[in-house]
C-alpha cells in the first residue's frame, strides 16, 4: 500500500507514545514513592521471569537522548505519562519537588526540540499508599486524584495544552481488580464493581477540573478498543461477543457520553447501585475535546459455560490459523478501521486520535548492529492505511501515535515483548533505531 503523509493534512498529529512506569526506572530516585506495580512485581509469579521495572530503560536519566530520537524521526508530538508516586509519593499530602522538577525538565526538553507534549495523568501506577486505603475500590480515590491533577495543572499547564485523564480504564480495573493478573492483583466482583464506578467518576471529574483550570486546554482520555466478532454464526456466540464488546468497548465510553453503563448487555452491573450516590450518574458524563483510541487487534469470541459473568471465551489466533504478534495478538489491520467506524456511530462522539497502535515482535540485534523489523513496518503501513480509509469515509481522526518509542517493561509480560521503534540493550542501556524507525522517519520526511 502506498502512503503519503500529505494525504492526512497539515494539521494531522503524528506522534509516538510511552508511559512512566514502563520506562523511567523505579529505584527510589529522588524521593519517588512505591506504586502498586512496584509491590505487584515483587511477588513471585506475577511477572514473567521475575522481571521488575526497577531499571526499565532509565528514561529518568536518558530522556534527552530519547527525545533526540523523536526529533530525528521528524515527529512533533510525544505522549508520555506523569508518575503519580513520583510527584506525590504517598498519593496525597506532601509533594516531591525533585519529581516535579523532573517533569519540568522533560517538558522543557520537548518544547526546545519543537515537540508538543501530550500528557497522560494516570497510566496505571497508583501510589501504593493509596492502595493500602483500598485503591480504586475506595471512593476517596476520586478526591485524591483531583488533588494530584490540580498539582499537575499548577505546575505544567502553562506549557502543556493537551491532557489525557486515564489510560485504558477497562484494562486497569478488569485486569487489576477482577482477574488479578495485573496490579494490585485483586479479584472478584466485590473489587471490580466499585473500581469501575470510581474510575468512571475520576475520568469525568478529572476532565472538568482540567477545563476549569484553563478553558483553552484540550482534554481527552484514552480507551482500548477492539473489533469484536462472534466465532460462529450462532446465537450463543453472538450473545457472548456482545457481552465482551460491552466490557471491552462500552463500559467507560458510554457513561462518559451520557448514556449510562451498558447494563442491558451486562446485568452484573446492576451491582453498581451499591456504590452510586445521588447525582453520580450525571457526574459520569463530560464533553471531552478528543477521545484517545488504542487498538492492537480484534477479538473473536465463542460461548463458554465455564466463564463467569459473560459466558464467553476468546478464540486465540493460533487456533484460527491467523498471523500473530509476540503478544499472541492477531495481526488484523482492518480492526482499526472497524473500531473507528463503530465509534463514529455515536451521535456525540468527539474527534478521535489514535493514541496507541503498534506491535511486539521477536526483534534481534544482528551482528552488523541493525534490527531488521520488517514485520513491524508492514504492520504500521497497513494500519495507517486503515486509518486513511476511515478518514476518506468521513470519520474525524486527528492524529496517530505509534506505541512505543523504545522497547520497555511490558507489565506482566516483563521485558520479552519488544514494541519499540528504538531497540534497547537492557544490559548496556544503549539505544539503536530499528528499521521501522527509519521507515517512520522517511514517511514523515518533507523530502
Amino acid at each position: 500500500m502506498q502512503l503519503d503523509k500529505n494525504e492526512f493534512g497539515d494539521d494531522f498529529y503524528w506522534g509516538i507514545s510511552s508511559s512512566a512506569f514502563q520506562t523511567e526506572g523505579t529505584f527510589p530516585y529522588d524521593g519517588r514513592g512505591d506504586s502498586i506495580w512496584d509491590q505487584f512485581s515483587q511477588k513471585k509469579g506475577n511477572i514473567k521471569k521475575g522481571h521488575t521495572a526497577e531499571q526499565a530503560t532509565l528514561f529518568y536519566k536518558y530522556f534527552r537522548q530519547d527525545i533526540g530520537f523523536i526529533k530525528w524521526m521528524n515527529l512533533r508530538n510525544f505522549r508520555f505519562s506523569i508518575s503519580w508516586p513520583r510527584v506525590i509519593p504517598n498519593g496525597t499530602g506532601k509533594w516531591n519537588q525533585q519529581g516535579i522538577d523532573f517533569y519540568d525538565r522533560l517538558i522543557d526538553e520537548c518544547l526546545e526540540n519543537g515537540i508538543s507534549p501530550w500528557v497522560t495523568l494516570y497510566h496505571w501506577d497508583l501510589p501504593h499508599a493509596l492502595e493500602e486505603k483500598g485503591g480504586w475500590t475506595n471512593r476517596d480515590v476520586v478526591n485524591y486524584f483531583q488533588d494530584y491533577l490540580e498539582l499537575c495543572m499548577q505546575k505544567y499547564a502553562d506549557r502543556v495544552d493537551r491532557w489525557m485523564v486515564l489510560n485504558e480504564p477497562t484494562a486497569f480495573t478488569a485486569l487489576g481488580y477482577f482477574l488479578g493478573i495485573h496490579a494490585p492483583g485483586k479479584k472478584g466482583k466485590s473489587n471490580f464493581l466499585p473500581s469501575i464506578h470510581h474510575a468512571a467518576l475520576a475520568q469525568a471529574e478529572g476532565g472538568r477540573l482540567i477545563r476549569s483550570h484553563d478553558s483553552n486546554l484540550k482534554v481527552g482520555t484514552t480507551f482500548s478498543f477492539s473489533h469484536v466478532e462472534a466465532h460462529r454464526n450462532r446465537q450463543k456466540d453472538v450473545n457472548a461477543s456482545n457481552k465482551v464488546d460491552a466490557i471491552l468497548n462500552r463500559l467507560y465510553l458510554e457513561p462518559l457520553l451520557g448514556m449510562g453503563y451498558p447494563i442491558d448487555e451486562l446485568p452484573f452491573l446492576e451491582g453498581l447501585a451499591s456504590y452510586v450516590q445521588n447525582g453520580d450518574m450525571q457526574k459520569l458524563s463530560f464533553d471531552m475535546d478528543f477521545i484517545g483510541v488504542q487498538n492492537y487487534s480484534r477479538e473473536v469470541v465463542a460461548h463458554s459455560y465455564f466463564t463467569p459473568i459473560v459466558n464467553a471465551k476468546l478464540v486465540p489466533p493460533k487456533k484460527r490459523g491467523k498471523p500473530r504478534t509476540a503478544m499472541n495478538w492477531e495481526i488484523y489491520p482492518e480492526s482499526i478501521y472497524h473500531v473507528l467506524n463503530r465509534l463514529n456511530t455515536y451521535d456525540n462522539i468527539p474527534p478521535l486520535v489514535i493514541t496507541e497502535n503498534g506491535a511486539a515482535f521477536e526483534d534481534k540485534l544482528q551482528s552488523n548492529g541493525r534490527v531488521e523489523d520488517e514485520q513491524r513496518i508492514d504492520f504500521l503501513r497497513e494500519h495507517i492505511g486503515s486509518v486513511k480509509k476511515a478518514i476518506k469515509d468521513g470519520i474525524k481522526v486527528d492524529g496517530y501515535f505509534v506505541w512505543s518509542l523504545t522497547d520497555n517493561f511490558e507489565w506482566a509480560e516483563g521485558y520479552r515483548p519488544r514494541f519499540g521503534l528504538i531497540y534497547v540493550d537492557y544490559e548496556k542501556l544503549s539505544r539503536i533505531p530499528k528499521k521501522s524507525a527509519f521507515w517512520y522517519r522517511d514517511f514523515l520526511s518533507d523530502n
